[in-house]
């Protein structure tokens, strides 16, 4: 009954408040960071990030996966992390939204959604950029990275927002892949006769 205590397992030993509670110690990379957590075996991973480790970038919306706003990355793909266990971390990579930026400067998908006003509350934010940034790291090494605003909608499809139109967060998406592929197609231009004479090849 509620309340009543626990006298022991099976053989009649007293169990300890430890053991009772199943508790794992979770080894992941956070952020590029080796880190080690204690946890209760039952955790989510959106437990583990935002109530022991603390980055409450990390929203926690509906706790049933229709939201999108708990999205982090595990190894690179987009997961909902209200859904995933905190052990299935173990040995993996999770990245938060706090870990988008590099050397204090912000991702360029953060400084398309302020610069283009494609956050409002800002609730739904983080999941949209996790999601986003993860397709775009696969658009990168695409063979064929073409793409239209309808493929962008469809990336952010489990990521819903109840401020906006999602017609800026789109645009704010589509910014970024376009300057991303602008960049990946002036590297891959072939130097030579036909480039221009800052980059034209010099013969030994």
């Amino acid at each position: 009954m509620p309340g009543a205590p626990h006298h022991g397992n099976r053989d009649g030993a007293p169990l300890d408040a430890t053991r009772a509670r199943r508790i794992a110690i979770v080894r992941f990379h956070l952020n590029g960071e080796p880190t080690a957590v204690a946890v209760p075996v039952h955790w989510t991973l959106l437990e583990l990030v935002r109530y022991t480790v603390g980055l409450t970038g990390t929203k926690q919306g509906c706790d049933k996966g229709d939201c999108g706003t708990c999205t982090v990355r595990l190894d690179g793909d987009p997961v909902l992390s209200c859904l995933t266990l905190a052990v299935e971390a173990e040995g993996r990579a999770v990245e938060t939204v706090e870990g988008l930026g590099v050397g204090g400067e912000a991702h360029p998908l953060q400084d398309a959604f302020a610069r283009l006003g494609a956050a409002q509350c800002g609730f739904c934010t983080p999941g949209m950029l996790m999601s986003a940034s993860a397709w775009l790291d696969v658009l990168a090494l695409a063979d064929d990275p073409t793409f239209d605003r309808a493929t962008i909608a469809r990336v952010l499809g489990g990521n819903l927002c109840r401020c906006t139109g999602y017609t800026k967060i789109i645009d704010a998406v589509e910014a970024v892949a376009r300057e991303l592929l602008a960049r990946r197609e002036e590297s891959d231009a072939p130097v030579g006769a036909d480039a221009p004479d800052s980059q034209r090849a010099v013969a030994p």
